[in-house]
């Protein structure tokens, strides 16, 4: 028996102990909610810490990964991008059984969530949400033979907790090359960027997107708008109807669902975020998705074979784990791509190209000569930010020198407050 089945097991004889010796605690209500689905569809009863949320059973025999999701796992996002990678994992790994724990709220309830998965007797947990990263560090050195693994943080504690993250700065770059040349051919050079929460991703991507702007319409400026959620359509929708009556000609995303494109009026464009799926109707000129399950399936092998060490993590296009929806093998490109200049969408498959090989990567996305919307040099031709400079804001307490908090010279918004 494992030491992780034998931590579970204690847990159990712990509680059995509890009851037998006839101390009952006290436990407010828990409040109403929709149960969450398990793989295969079982429900399961939900632990008295787990905030009301059912917590799905582990498969003996099987090593057992759970994922832990902030939206729906059909958001035809983001969540629905990590379950397509649960799916894969559980369909090409013998042995392996997989579950998921949907709309989780970030902060208390992930924590909550999490021990429990770990109680459960859960071998290994993906949490999928930045705002998970501070739960998932609690519980790990709760719970040292469980390896938690975060999606988009920067903790880790060189055991079993680490973060995991992919360079979609690279795909938002190309995304940006693709809108910038849709504006020129339209007459229109007006641009805008649904952004999610003022974090070093949001800024990073931003960025990247308006660089790759700035290489097929150099007079295109970019405006921006925070929603302050990760899923919600409603918001998402209103951001970029209000983006597009101000006038801007495409819109890009940060956040979950098609909101840019479903909002797009006749001849104006919207851009799809993390999801190959969610780009289906004609005013979506692409999508930039993740293709996590090859990843996934890499990291649970190591777990199992106690070969996982909590690290940072970080893949680059060469993973084949990034995706630019139409520009991809077998892929079809969108309707409002064919009338795009030639020599334009040559360089954006030039640039992917490179990027698959290996030779092109977010450090090249981000090298000089780079200036902020104040006039500051924020790079000098030929450097390029560092890893820690992609992921950090000074203000958070990072050690990066040049950190993320600026807009590129071409995005006309202020800078986000830092709470």
């Amino acid at each position: 028996m494992s030491k992780k089945h034998i931590w579970a097991l204690l847990n159990v004889l712990v509680v059995a102990a509890l009851i037998f010796g006839g101390c009952v605690a006290s436990q407010p209500a828990a409040p109403s909610t929709a149960p969450a689905e398990q793989a295969g569809g079982e429900e399961a009863a939900a632990p008295a810490d787990s905030g009301g949320v059912q917590i799905p059973d582990v498969q003996e025999g099987k090593y057992n990964v759970a994922f832990v999701y902030v939206g729906p796992h059909d958001d035809g996002g983001w969540s629905q991008s990590h379950d397509v990678g649960r799916q894969y994992v559980e369909a090409n790994m013998e042995n392996v059984h997989t579950a998921y724990v949907e709309n989780v709220a970030e902060g208390a309830d992930a924590e909550q969530v999490i021990r429990s998965l770990a109680r459960k007797g859960f071998d290994a947990i993906f949490t999928t949400s930045f705002g998970f990263m501070d739960a998932s560090a609690m519980v790990a050195e709760e719970f040292p033979d469980i390896d938690i693994i975060h999606i988009s943080g920067f903790q880790s504690n060189g055991a079993n907790f680490g973060n995991l993250m992919g360079a979609m700065e690279n795909i938002k770059y190309l995304a940006g090359m693709l809108a910038g040349s849709r504006a020129k051919v339209d007459g229109n050079p007006h641009i805008g960027y649904v952004a999610t929460f003022p974090i070093p991703e949001e800024l990073r991507l931003g960025n990247a997107f308006a660089l790759g702007v700035q290489e097929t319409c150099p007079e295109c400026t970019i405006d921006v708008r925070w929603i302050y959620t990760w899923h919600d359509p409603i918001v998402e929708k209103e951001a970029a109807s209000s983006l597009f009556d101000s006038g801007v000609q495409v819109v890009m995303t940060g956040a979950d669902t098609p909101a840019p494109a479903e909002a797009a009026p006749a001849g104006k464009w919207g851009i799809t975020y993390d999801y190959a799926g969610n780009c289906k109707i004609d005013a979506c000129l692409t999508s930039m998705y993740w293709n996590w399950g090859p990843v996934y399936a890499d990291i649970v092998e190591r777990s199992r074979n106690n070969e996982y060490v909590g690290g940072s993590e970080y893949f680059d296009a060469d993973s084949g784990a990034l995706g630019l929806f139409g520009f991809m093998e077998g892929e079809t490109p969108q309707p409002g791509v064919a009338d795009l200049p030639e020599e334009d969408l040559q360089l954006i498959r030039d640039t992917l190209a490179q990027m698959l090989a290996g030779e092109f990567t977010r450090f090249d996305v981000f090298k000089g000569p780079i200036t902020d919307n104040q006039g500051n040099l924020v790079l000098a031709d030929g450097v390029s930010l560092e890893q820690v400079d992609l992921d950090g804001f000074a203000q958070f307490g990072s050690s990066c020198k040049t950190c993320m908090y600026w807009w590129n010279e071409n995005i006309t918004a202020e800078l986000p407050a830092l709470d």
